[in-house]
């Protein structure tokens, strides 16, 4: 029974009870606090009477006594009352002496259970809980150190060096660099904001980190792996060319090696997709065949394949490298041009002679493909080769399509491109050019996506359309500036594009149905498309429209993540290859960018360094017009924010 002036324990703290009314006691805390509470919520150690909590003191523990006491204990085994342990650990039981015997059961060390049951550690337990909590000692005086390190290295970083030991303790600062942590003890400790860019930042400063880390695809969620047979089951690499050169009467595969296929793509392409040929048709007209990779010929809805490419959306392309939807090994056997023959899924269009897509037919065929870069492409369209002709029908149909989207109000978009490699370490940056052979390219495939969104229109298939709504105001013809100005003028008035299992007018392309086929191995909402397609023309059961949508969800979003980390990702590099380039300069007034004011922001202009396809802001002078050339000098680079500051030279 607990009666006034009892000693008892309240959260884990000592307290003394006041008295008790209405079925609820009042107690008095250390700290003066008066407050009532429940008899559940309160545990007797010792009846009283207690005067005040001097009586009450722990301090003057014997560890000495209490281990001794433990291994008499821990020899007879028995379990002891809170009142017969305090007489055999402290020879009394007084209200001091309950609060020591509580203070020793709660800290665990030699004794466990509770005031009605104590029960001895054994002395296996004991010894490896002591060597934990030395371990834990030596670590927190070495914590200590470190941290007295950190803030003399981020004050003067060039004077005072880290330990290379000292990495073990900034795990939390890369896990939050990462991504893959929100908090950071360390970051905490040296009074710095708890952000990824902060912690980035500390990891350069202390050197823990050079600028070669990359920190974005993995702050996105990505995986750097790219997809692998031993993780994907449904088709081993053996078995796969007999799949692909299958001859049935559901899928018979065409002999178009008669035709000449061109696969044109950058000279750092490693997985061509497409490739295209011409034929002449009657009254003006021009067959387009569009010879596309075939994975659907063995990638059926809900496989491994399927899932596995679906929740990477995309192949990640970075700097670095690619990170694959698909098996590297599907690569190399699905992508155009790399054996004597490619097996692929055509799509034959009959473009007429306004350039609209009149007809389409979609079949598997064999082709022969013969690989070129935009600028050899260039050169035979210009010489007397035999693929000259060929190349310069293909030129010209693609200005006949293009004319037709222009006049039905497509929206054209100009600003400087470029590429970014890594290898080793080292960063090369340059321009993509435009390329008579790659308009024509790029014409070809959204004629493509144009045909086959109406081919599976009109036969009521559940596809992945793409539509876009473009803002213009009121005739973009006029309300427009030329070049770079008029094209970020133009891209402000896009809307995001919209993915749905309906056709729908894509504005920005002046196409009423489109939709994307052309790069399976690179898109999973192309390669869903061709699975739809390939059940389609087998006579197989397709997806309805949920199936299809509910598909799109979970791919966009991966596709999404990879977006960012792709524009993230090459801001990084670009950051990297400025800051090479400046600090190696003797004369940082050296560092001279051209660029174009593109858009006026009150005292600052929007403007572009096409060198670099980066967009930066700046104050130019007020007599500044849009796409006046400036030359800007670079001033500093902070890779941990992806910015780089520029003025007037």
């Amino acid at each position: 029974m607990i009666t006034d002036n009892a000693l008892v324990i309240y959260k884990g703290k000592p307290a003394v009870v006041k008295d008790r009314a209405d079925g609820k006691f009042t107690i008095s805390l250390n700290d003066g606090d008066q407050v009532k509470v429940r008899d559940k919520d309160i545990e007797l150690i010792h009846p009283g009477p207690v005067k005040n909590f001097s009586d009450i003191n722990n301090s003057n523990i014997s560890q000495a006594k209490v281990r001794e006491a433990w291994e008499l204990l821990a020899d007879e085994g028995a379990d002891q009352s809170l009142k017969n342990f305090c007489e055999f650990v402290f020879n009394e039981y007084t209200p001091s002496s309950a609060y020591a015997a509580f203070c020793l059961l709660r800290d665990g060390l030699y004794f466990y259970g509770d005031i009605n049951a104590i029960k001895p550690r054994s002395k296996e337990d004991v010894i490896l809980e002591e060597t934990k909590r030395d371990e834990k000692q030596r670590e927190t005086g070495e914590r200590s150190q470190f941290i007295e390190r950190l803030k003399a290295c981020i004050k003067k970083p060039d004077e005072n060096k880290m330990l290379s030991d000292d990495i073990r303790f900034m795990q939390d600062v890369e896990a939050l660099s990462f991504g893959k942590s929100a908090k950071s003890r360390t970051l905490k400790d040296v009074g710095l904001s708890e952000t990824p860019e902060d912690a980035h930042s500390l990891l350069l400063k202390t050197g823990f980190w050079t600028e070669t880390v990359n920190p974005y695809p993995s702050r996105y969620g990505l995986t750097l792996n790219s997809a692998k047979y031993s993780d994907i089951l449904d088709v081993s690499a053996d078995a796969l060319p007999a799949i692909l050169t299958a001859q049935d009467s559901s899928d018979e595969r065409r002999d178009l090696c008669h035709l000449t296929a061109f696969a044109i793509d950058s000279p750092w392409s490693t997985d061509p997709d497409d490739a295209v040929s011409i034929e002449a048709a009657d009254a003006g007209q021009s067959i387009l065949y569009v010879h596309v990779a075939d994975p659907a010929a063995f990638i059926a809805f809900e496989s491994v394949i399927e899932k596995e490419a679906r929740d990477r959306g995309v192949t990640l392309y970075l700097p670095e490298g690619a990170v694959r939807m698909l098996a590297e090994e599907y690569i190399d056997l699905l992508a155009l041009g790399l054996s004597e023959k490619s097996y692929v899924l055509t799509f034959k269009l009959t473009v007429d002679e306004g350039g609209a897509v009149v007809d389409t037919e979609i079949f598997p065929s064999v082709v022969k493909v013969r690989r070129m870069t935009y600028e050899q492409a260039d050169n035979e369209m210009d010489s007397a080769c035999d693929d000259a002709a060929a190349l310069k029908a293909l030129y010209n149909l693609s200005q006949k399509i293009y004319s037709r989207r222009t006049a039905h109000g497509a929206v054209n978009i100009e600003l400087p491109d470029i590429h970014i490699a890594v290898k080793d370490g080292d960063v090369t940056i340059e321009p993509i050019n435009e390329y008579k052979s790659s308009f024509l390219i790029k014409e070809c495939m959204i004629a493509t996506g144009e045909g086959a969104g109406t081919w599976a229109a009109s036969r009521g298939l559940a596809f992945p359309y793409i539509s876009q709504e473009v803002e213009l105001q009121p005739d973009h013809s006029t309300m427009t500036k030329r070049g770079y100005a008029g094209s970020l003028q133009l891209r402000k008035c896009m809307r995001p594009r919209v993915l749905s299992t309906k056709p729908g007018r894509h504005q920005g392309l002046g196409l009423d149905t489109y939709t994307q086929v052309t790069s399976p191995l690179r898109r999973y909402t192309d390669l869903l498309a061709h699975i739809q397609i390939r059940a389609f023309l087998r006579d197989q059961k397709v997806l309805n429209a949920d199936e299809i949508s509910s598909r799109l969800g979970f791919s966009e979003a991966g596709a999404a993540a990879a977006v960012h980390a792709e524009r993230a990702s090459q801001n990084h590099w670009k950051m990297v290859y400025l800051q090479r380039s400046f600090q190696y300069l003797s004369d940082k007034k050296k560092s001279v960018w051209d660029a174009v004011a593109a858009e006026n922001k009150g005292s600052r202009w929007v403007v572009i360094i096409p060198a670099l396809a980066l967009e930066t802001q700046v104050a130019l002078q007020k007599d500044t017009a849009p796409n006046d050339e400036v030359k800007l000098i670079l001033k500093s680079v902070n890779i941990a924010k992806g910015e780089a500051v520029f003025s007037v030279n």
